[in-house]
């Protein structure tokens, strides 16, 4: 479906800019390259799956090694909760002009002690801000929901986290998380926003465009890829990357085109109804970091016009789609993905099989698209029982 409201040829304005901005952007880069362990993750050409696709290059960011949690979101949750020490200091403290390197030296950490962050998370963020908390030296309680994988439960705990399981989806999770922050000292740090809580998940949504910029760096062309493939979720992720190749390209920034899977389609419902939509009934995917029924409206204020289609996938085609990655299919050296990493990668594979589709996003010869793998195995086991061995046998 292509979004009527897309704007290609817009420059990147003000109602753009209240959400990221070149000079956040800065601030971000600066904190997170501060981490210890941080190094861009790896942008591989894959050109055997860009032959069989019919198109000239295809790039895959493979997050799967991302500060040791294996996923991109290492970057958004854990920078907010440093945004949220460095605020929290500075208010009720008193204590201003804190760096990075001073909450990293531990200098602060009996102020940090007091405070309480917690989010909820489908497995990705709710690890890094887990791990930012465990970092800084505060507490934090995780809330899931009841289809989170006990796997990805132990992962967060794994960082000193109280997990809270949550019955319902991962939007009551996030009510929930909402709700247990109206206590003293706690810090709600989500990755999606509703309008009235915007400074945190602003935060989370800068720390994702980091990914993005580096991707730019290392573009071995000039300009911009033609088309980049994005999975949605609650377009934390897809909001910040489009936005940040909008600011670097401006008119002639690529078509962006979003995934989800088909029962949590509320980016597509959104785009086709011309405001955010709520997905009711169940939303629960192979794809768990992806099955979400609300926009975040941050996100929105971003993809509303930044998104120049959106398309639906089912499981099956996320399953494949991590197969034929571990089993390099068409010549490409083998990679370890998860079931939301694969995402763009398997709208990409199936557009490509759509002449129909093709022709309305000019996908043809020419074109060079650029995807990201968001997550390695985050869950093992899940990973194990999808692709038929494990991530050590596919890299070994």
């Amino acid at each position: 479906m292509r979004n009527p409201r897309a704007a290609c040829d817009d420059p990147y304005g003000l109602r753009q800019a209240r959400v990221l901005s070149a000079e956040n952007l800065a601030r971000a880069r600066a904190v997170i390259s501060a981490w210890p362990g941080y190094a861009p993750t790896p942008l591989v050409a894959l050109r055997g799956i860009a032959a069989f696709t019919g198109i000239d290059c295809l790039h895959y960011k493979d997050e799967g090694l991302r500060f040791g949690l294996k996923s991109f979101k290492a970057l958004g949750g854990a920078y907010a909760v440093a945004r949220v020490f460095l605020k929290e200091l500075a208010v009720s403290h008193g204590v201003a002009g804190i760096s990075i390197n001073d909450l990293l030296a531990g200098t602060y950490r009996r102020q940090c002690a007091e405070i309480t962050v917690t989010a909820a998370t489908d497995g990705n963020h709710g690890r890094s801000v887990a791990w930012g908390a465990r970092m800084f030296g505060c507490r934090c309680v995780i809330f899931i929901n009841e289809a989170v994988s006990v796997g990805r439960e132990r992962a967060i705990a794994s960082f000193g986290a109280e997990v809270r399981r949550n019955p319902g989806s991962f939007d009551d999770a996030v009510r929930a998380a909402q709700e247990a922050a109206a206590a003293p000292g706690w810090h709600v740090v989500p990755d999606t926003s509703d309008g009235t809580v915007v400074a945190a998940p602003r935060d989370v949504m800068q720390g994702y465009a980091v990914m993005a910029a580096e991707a730019i760096a290392q573009l071995p062309y000039v300009g911009p890829p033609s088309h980049i493939f994005l999975q949605a979720g609650v377009g934390g992720m897809a909001a910040a990357t489009c936005g940040q190749f909008w600011q670097a390209f401006e008119g002639c920034r690529p078509k962006t085109i979003l995934v989800e899977p088909d029962n949590a389609a509320c980016w597509f419902a959104s785009l086709e109804a011309g405001e955010p939509v709520t997905i009711s009934g169940d939303v629960d995917s192979l794809m768990g970091g992806l099955s979400c029924g609300e926009v975040s409206r941050l996100a929105w204020e971003i993809l509303d016009t930044g998104a120049d289609a959106a398309m639906t996938l089912p499981d099956e085609t996320a399953a494949d789609t991590m197969r034929l990655l571990a089993e390099g299919r068409h010549g490409d050296a083998p990679l370890v993905a998860g079931e939301s990493g694969v995402a763009g990668l398997a709208g990409l594979l199936s557009v490509a099989g759509d002449d129909q589709a093709r022709r309305q996003l000019g996908l043809d010869e020419s074109a060079r698209v650029l995807v990201f793998g968001t997550e390695g195995a985050t869950d093992p086991e899940t990973y194990t029982n999808i692709v038929g061995r494990s991530p050590e046998e596919v890299t070994a």
